[in-house]
C-alpha cells in the first residue's frame, strides 16, 4: 500500500449526494445505471455511471445518499458522461457496495 500525504488527502474532493435520479444503462460493457446525484448547490446535479445492479434496484437508489469524488475528470462511457465517482466497497465476486453516511447531512457536504 503507498503512503500518501495530508495534502494528497485534501486533493480528493469526496462528496455526500443524494441520488434523485436512475436509469438503466444498456450501451455500458457491464451492468451498469445511470444516475443522476444532487450534490448541493455549490456543485449541483452531477451524473455518474455505476456498476451496482446486482445488489440494488433503480428503486432502492432514489433518496439515496452516497459518497462522490467529485473532482475526477469527466469520463465518457458508451453515450454518457460520468462527471463524479460513486464510491463503494468491492466485494470478492466483483459487486459493489456503496459508501454512505450513517447519518443524513446535507448534500455537498465534504468527506474530512
Amino acid at each position: 500500500m503507498n503512503t500518501i500525504t495530508w495534502q494528497d488527502f485534501e486533493n480528493v474532493d469526496l462528496r455526500a449526494g443524494t441520488i434523485i435520479r436512475v436509469e438503466d444503462f444498456p450501451k455500458a460493457r457491464k451492468p451498469a445505471y445511470k444516475l443522476w446525484i444532487d450534490l448541493g448547490t455549490e456543485i449541483g446535479i452531477k451524473q455518474s455511471s455505476a456498476q451496482i445492479t446486482a445488489r440494488y434496484s433503480k428503486e432502492d437508489l432514489i433518496n439515496k445518499q452516497i459518497l462522490c469524488v467529485a473532482n475526477f475528470p469527466v469520463k465518457q462511457i458508451a453515450d454518457f458522461q460520468s462527471e463524479v465517482l460513486t464510491t463503494g466497497y468491492v466485494l470478492p465476486d466483483g459487486e459493489v457496495i456503496l459508501s454512505s453516511p450513517d447519518f443524513p447531512v446535507e448534500n455537498g457536504t465534504r468527506l474530512a
